[in-house]
């Protein structure tokens, strides 16, 4: 009997990001449906049937890049604030910005974030915003895979407005995406700082009753952990010990002010936690002790936060970023190698989402999540390992072609599901009413 399938990707430098598959030089990769059904050298596939194939010839071919934490529709404030502290940048440019937003405004920047993640070989992000029906409609709307929910905190939002009624709108939210293909519900109070004890108990509960990740930023400046020292008497981490909160279907954005006794809580309590390194740098938060995280066992994903405080959703440059800025806080070139950064970005981002039995690497019975990359480029030649190129040397640029849930969403840098010139012309015109 003659296997078949809907697509072969063939003669490429496969990146499996499997234990037992690990680099395939001369690989194929077989997709039907929304599904990878095989993944090998290409010899094996000769005698198969497929309705397309693509020749990978030159480039390399590897699960999609995970962008564990961003706030999406923040492309309308790229560049709005710069060189500020976090408190000001937030207080006094970021918060009013935000109360003059609708559904429309996010969608578009939301759309626009899609097609600047797509471009760059991002396929899957997570995302904390308000209005996030228009955020996971954008999503699907382009094709890509979402972790999304909405922003819960003390004061009014400008979307739902009393917290009671975000609860409400996060509810609503989870009924009406639950079992898509693309998009998933997560359950995301803002901080500490700006959530009450009973607001983020109650943001647990819901996220375990409906067996979801809960996202919050966690210890991110020493001003937030002194506050929270002074109001609670505890650091941001032991106050989440302290209300029964830290466990493994929680994920911890930034992580940058940690004592010993943190890590070790985080550990303990199998909390995942994503690594904004860009976004840390650019607001002088600090360096997360991500190093020690690793070495502890915590499962770190790796995000780009917001591109107002980046400025840009390229996971490829934040992969750059992390690797070295690890190497030089800790004088230390062995830290943060590049399978390991590489791997925060991919497979270890799917765990931080809960996502690692659909993607994250390519394995047969996963989600057909893929990119491929040029590497006939100068800056890419000559090539002896792969994964430190991708890690090192490679840019969003090279990114030459994405599929998300089996589907080709841009092929030769070309958009298949995003008008990319209409959606730079919403945003423009949302900026000039700013």
């Amino acid at each position: 009997m003659t296997e078949s399938a809907d697509l072969i990707i063939e003669n490429a430098l496969l990146l499996t990001m499997e234990a037992d598959t690990g680099v395939i030089e001369n690989g194929a990769v077989a997709v039907t449906g929304e599904q990878i059904v095989k993944v090998g050298p290409s010899a094996a596939f000769s005698g198969w049937q497929a309705s397309r194939r693509m020749d990978a010839d030159g480039r390399i071919v590897m699960p999609g890049l995970i962008n564990a934490h961003t706030h999406a529709a923040m492309s309308l404030f790229r560049g709005l604030a710069d060189d500020l502290h976090l408190m000001t940048w937030l207080n006094e440019y970021i918060f009013p910005a935000e109360a003059k937003l609708d559904a429309e405004k996010v969608h578009m920047g939301t759309t626009l974030a899609c097609a600047e993640m797509i471009l760059s070989g991002t396929t899957c992000f997570c995302d904390m915003y308000l209005f996030t029906h228009a955020v996971a409609e954008a999503a699907k709307a382009a094709g890509m895979r979402a972790v999304v929910g909405e922003v819960l905190y003390d004061f009014p939002s400008p979307n739902y407005g009393p917290i009671k009624e975000g609860f409400a709108y996060t509810q609503q939210l989870i009924d009406q995406w639950r079992g898509d293909s693309l998009i998933s519900i997560a359950v995301e109070p803002h901080s500490p700082y700006l959530c009450v004890p009973a607001l983020l108990k109650k943001a647990a509960a819901l996220a375990a009753d409906n067996d979801l990740i809960w996202v919050i930023h966690l210890s991110e400046t020493q001003n937030e952990v002194e506050g929270i020292l002074e109001e609670y008497g505890q650091t941001p981490v032991g106050h989440l010990k302290r209300l029964g909160l830290l466990g493994p279907n929680l994920l911890a954005c930034h992580c940058v002010v940690l004592s010993d006794a943190d890590m070790d809580l985080l550990a303990r309590h199998q909390v995942k936690v994503v690594h904004n390194p860009e976004s840390n740098m650019k607001l002088a938060s600090g360096v997360a002790p991500v190093p020690r995280l690793l070495d502890l066992g915590v499962c770190v994903g790796l995000g780009t936060d917001g591109c107002c405080s980046n400025n840009n959703l390229d996971l490829l440059a934040e992969m750059d970023s992390a690797a070295k800025l690890h190497k030089v806080a800790t004088l230390d070139p062995t830290v943060a190698k590049a399978e390991q950064v590489l791997r925060m970005a991919t497979i270890d981002g799917a765990r931080a989402l809960g996502l690692a039995d659909q993607i994250g690497s390519l394995k047969a019975g996963k989600r057909a999540d893929i990119i491929m990359l040029e590497t006939r480029r100068p800056h890419l030649t000559p090539m002896y390992h792969p994964i430190s190129h991708v890690v090192y040397s490679a840019c969003g640029s090279d990114v030459v072609c994405s599929i998300i849930n089996g589907r080709v969403v841009m092929e030769e840098r070309l958009l298949t599901t995003i008008d990319v010139v209409k959606a730079m012309a919403d945003v423009n015109q949302i900026a000039r009413q700013l």
